[in-house]
């Protein structure tokens, strides 16, 4: 299917839809009339009137890992990441910056696979289902013509910040195997359900919702040149000799310079406090046949650090119409504009520009130098904008035991980024880029069930389904240099072919990289729900899938599963006062996963580059695409299969004293079989690696969930009531292709019956202090690959006692995903006040310093100059204490600081109090408010207050996705808002 305009497409299918939908609604009106009595009754919902068929076990109680939805509510998230995070079982999310909008990472129990990149990154991520569509995001190819792998190219904004909270109805992490089957491969990561408010209401019902608030500037520490003269002072004392003193830094030579010398105040530009609002109003009208509901919304979020920003608007109608009781139908249609400001940060402005300038001096932590460097962006430009629309519309029947299900749903997303950057910001080179992506994921969905009594309380219901999916991928993206002037922001050509001129001298010099790619996954399964008295039920489950990513004769895969789920409560405890809820479940079941592009779908290739070891992604000279080698993204082979899941769990669930109190434990066991990685070859080859298939990761872990009513309102003036979740995972690979133990993927290390997350290290020991202390053997001098070492060197442990220090003695060590991850909240009223918090946290992880590394390294960091040697202007901001590590030789070719050793790793666990919320219900006032303001209340709240943790930085949260901390990220934002919530 071709890719199509979204306004398009808005005006040719949706609106035409919309209109349909207000004469069925005006129709309805006459249709009630027409009803016989007893058929008055909405058969309507968000749970029914979707195709999908969710089947969840009935038993009270039995549905964990549902996030407190009221919180939520009151606090400025922005993003579905923000709004799961601390408030699901077995899910952990990662926000590696401050920076509104940007993409964050949500886990559920562990990962599948080691992440060497981002896309291993994008493949373990969690599928995320709004009203049961399965929202679709960027594809990792994008990452196929970037020189660096830290952003994606494009507007980098995470799609997942479409939905406004209040328009939300509830959260829940799905984990439980066959209703992850059910949902078929999209949801082998595991899936997060979210359903938002529905139109039930039969009167008319209005809401508005709004707050306003400040993101003040944070407290830091700053230090100008005097400070990072002193920092290499002993340095040189001790190691420096006259050639390395004629060397010295130019930024730090001269302490008479201001620029550098001078007072330190750049904060004043760079961290400000900037205003944070929302406002969103929603419409609910209906009869008895027929419902409709409008939700609008608009929000700007911000960060107080580099004038960071997002704005979203939102847009979303709803209806509902049953004209007979039998048959009812649903539409929905979500419209959302995302423009997001950017940081002005080197590094990224490089990353985009792939052009490393002279890096020498850093910049001014001199508010006037400063100042005026900003003021440059001014003849700059960078536009990032998304455009997403979901939709779909669905039908459905029930004629006694007989029910249909249908729906056909788009979930549909642009993407655009513009971007210019003047000759000053670049050594007298402009440069300028565009990227336009499309994302469209189109869905039919087809169900049918029946259900056959045996007996009033023994029944046997049968489903069977089908699902297509078809997937559309697309990009244009381009980059030029070297325009004529700062004035013209687009590439002017000769657009006469023949010409001499043709693509050279008039305009800039360009580079495009178009692609496309479509895929189509198509699913049958069947289901069997036996329920014996809602006692006991068991689900058996068979599905078929068929995917075009895959190669010929693996296209189709055979899924299946089953569970069983015992009321105990009812079948042995019915008289029992003590305890409500008693069930016991477990279940297992077996899932396909699809690949996330089509490279291995056609047999035997390579991928090849028109580039060299700077500029690996080069696809074009002058506009002229050409091939050449190395074939730097590796063999892919006959005989791929699929790969799978195999999911298995038992839980118990307890309630006692009227479930005032809730405890429910699931265990778990996931193994990701028959993974594909990128294996090292031999160099003669000619390509660097080979994919194969046969990886093999188990993830074990424990989910608790609690909730309490210590004390409720209805009997005492005070109520209270807590929610904890807590999630243990263990990952271990199980087995390499091939059969082999172990293997080294660039700066990673397997080894079958380790963890994957694990960091790769030489295990430092201390110095040597002195030329005696180096130890020689067979009258060799204790070395690094050859290199002797000397007096000021760091001494790493000999693992293998060969005198020789090389990978050999590195060793796996620490884990950046946590052992132990949740959250624990709160909330307490007092009449018509109530006090809520909720606490995050993430226990045994370890994360790699970079940023310590890099500074003490500052010799062979600033030599290199390359991506990672750029000085941002927070260079001059103290994050943590330097001098508490040794004092080690920065000249020595041992590089005694490498990142490689366990002197930089750091404990990471911490526990952040994420918000804190004080309200008062305006129906619960006295006298004659209590009648004008019903439904209604007053908040203020404050996020991102506290953190406790042994980290050495100022956030151990702000990590790359892999466990390394470059003190780069920008801050998560601290917020303190002022809202209301009116309902008439």
């Amino acid at each position: 299917m071709r890719l199509v305009n979204g306004l398009t497409l808005l005006r040719n299918f949706f609106l035409p839809l919309i209109f349909i939908g207000i004469s069925i609604l005006a129709a309805a009106q006459s249709v009630t009339t027409m009803a016989s009595p007893g058929d008055d009754t909405l058969q309507t919902s968000p749970e029914n009137s979707a195709s999908f068929i969710k089947i969840t076990p009935r038993f009270k109680g039995s549905s964990i890992g549902t996030v407190p939805v009221q919180y939520i509510k009151q606090q400025p998230y922005i993003s579905v990441p923000q709004m799961v995070k601390g408030g699901l079982a077995g899910v952990y999310v990662q926000e590696t910056t401050g920076e509104p909008g940007t993409m964050a990472n949500i886990f559920v129990h562990g990962i599948g696979a080691p992440l060497l990149s981002n896309r291993e990154l994008h493949d373990q991520q969690v599928a995320v289902f709004i009203d049961g569509i399965p929202q679709i995001k960027n594809n990792p190819f994008i990452y196929d013509v970037q020189k660096y792998d830290f952003n994606p190219i494009g507007s980098a904004t995470d799609v997942l910040a479409l939905i406004n909270q209040n328009n939300i109805k509830s959260i829940e992490v799905i984990t439980d195997p066959v209703k992850l089957a059910t949902l078929g491969p999209v949801a082998s990561k595991g899936a997060i359900w979210i359903t938002t408010v529905p139109a039930i209401s039969k009167n008319v019902g209005i809401n508005i919702n709004s707050y306003f608030g400040v993101v003040p500037a944070p407290k830091v520490t700053v230090t100008n040149a005097a400070y990072e003269n002193d920092f290499r002072k002993p340095y040189y004392s001790l190691f420096g000799d006259n050639t390395r003193r004629l060397n010295y830094p130019a930024f730090l030579r001269d302490s008479t310079n201001v620029d550098y010398y001078g007072p330190s105040n750049w904060t004043d530009l760079y961290y400000k406090n900037v205003p944070v609002y929302s406002a969103d109003a929603a419409v609910t009208a209906g009869t008895e046949r027929a419902t409709v509901r409008t939700f609008v919304s608009a929000l700007k979020n911000a960060n107080s650090a580099d004038e960071t920003s997002l704005s979203r608007y939102n847009a979303a109608l709803s209806m509902n119409v049953s004209p007979y009781r039998w048959l009812s139908f649903s539409t929905k249609i979500d419209y959302t504009w995302l423009s997001r400001v950017r940081n002005k940060n080197v590094t990224d402005r490089l990353a985009e520009i792939r052009y490393i300038p002279d890096l020498t001096n850093p910049l001014t932590p001199n508010k006037d130098q400063y100042g005026a460097y900003l003021s440059a962006f001014d003849g700059a430009l960078d536009n990032n904008v998304n455009k997403i629309l979901n939709a779909h519309l669905g039908a459905s029947i029930e004629l006694n035991k007989f029910r249909y299900q249908g729906r056909i749903a788009l979930n549909y997303g642009e993407e655009y980024r513009d971007a210019f950057w003047p000759t000053i910001l670049n050594e007298g080179t402009n440069f300028v880029s565009n990227y336009f992506g499309a994302n469209q994921r189109l869905n039919v969905s087809n169900a049918i069930s029946y259900q056959f009594d045996f007996s009033d309380k023994n029944n046997l219901t049968l489903y069977a389904g089908q699902d297509f999916y078809k997937d559309d991928f697309k990009y244009n993206y381009a980059y030029a240099y070297n325009g004529p002037n700062d004035f013209i922001k687009i590439n002017v050509v000769n657009y006469d072919r023949n010409a001499a001129d043709y693509l050279a001298t008039r305009g800039f010099i360009p580079y495009f990289f178009p692609s496309l790619m479509g895929t189509t996954l198509t699913s049958f399964n069947g289901n069997a729900l036996w329920n014996l008295n809602e006692k006991l039920m068991a689900h058996l489950l068979i599905r078929r899938d068929g995917s075009s990513t895959m190669q010929l004769g693996y296209k189709w895969f055979t899924g299946f599963g089953g569970s069983l789920d015992w009321d105990l409560k009812k079948t042995l405890l019915d008289d029992n006062s003590i305890f409500s809820t008693f069930f016991l479940s477990g279940g297992w079941s077996r899932l396909g996963k699809t690949f996330s592009d089509d490279r291995f779908s056609s047999g035997p290739q390579y991928r090849v580059d028109l580039g060299w070891g700077n500029e690996p992604t080069l696809g074009s000279f002058n506009g002229i695409p050409g091939l050449s080698r190395p074939y730097s993204t590796g063999w892919v082979d006959y005989g791929i299969p699929w790969q799978y899941v195999d999911n298995a769990n038992v839980g118990v669930g307890l309630g006692v004293l009227e479930d005032r109190l809730r405890l429910t434990l699931n265990a778990y066991s996931r193994d990701d079989k028959n993974g594909l990685i990128a294996m090292p070859v031999p160099e003669e080859y000619g390509y660097s690696n080979a994919y194969k298939t046969g990886l093999v990761v188990n993830n074990t872990g424990v989910d608790l969930s609690i909730d309490a009513i210590i004390s409720s309102p209805q009997l005492h003036k005070v109520g209270w009531t807590i929610n904890t979740n807590i999630n243990y995972n263990q990952n271990q690979l199980k087995a390499l292709p091939g059969g082999v133990n172990e293997v080294t993927l660039g700066s990673n290390k397997l080894i079958v019956g380790e963890r994957i997350d694990q960091f790769w290290l030489f295990e430092n020991i201390g110095s040597f202090n002195s030329a005696s202390e180096i130890p020689v053997k067979d009258g060799v001098t204790f070395n690094y690959q050859g290199v002797p070492f000397q007096a000021g060197d760091a001494r790493w442990r000999d693992v293998n006692g060969d005198n020789i220090i090389n990978n050999e003695d590195r060793v796996l060590k620490g884990n950046y995903l946590p052992k132990i991850s949740g959250g624990f909240g709160s909330g307490i009223s007092y009449n018509a006040f109530s006090l809520d918090f909720q606490i995050y946290l993430a226990l045994g992880r370890k994360i790699l310093n970079q940023y310590a590394s890099g500074r003490l390294d500052f010799i062979n960091t600033e030599s290199a100059n390359n991506i990672n040697s750029v000085k941002e202007i927070t260079y001059w901001e103290k994050k943590l204490d330097l001098t508490s590590y040794p004092t080690y030789n920065p000249w020595s070719d041992v590089v005694p600081y490498r990142l490689e050793q366990d002197m930089f790793l750091d404990d990471a666990s911490f526990a952040k109090l994420r918000s804190v919320s004080l309200g008062f219900d305006l129906s619960k006032a006295s006298g004659r408010m209590r009648s004008i303001f019903k439904n209604s209340s007053i908040y203020i709240t404050g996020t991102n207050l506290a953190t406790i943790t042994k980290f050495k930085g100022d956030d151990p949260e702000l990590t790359t996705y892999n466990g390394l901390y470059t003190g780069r990220a920008l801050p998560l934002p601290r917020s303190v808002i002022l809202g209301f919530k009116l309902a008439f």
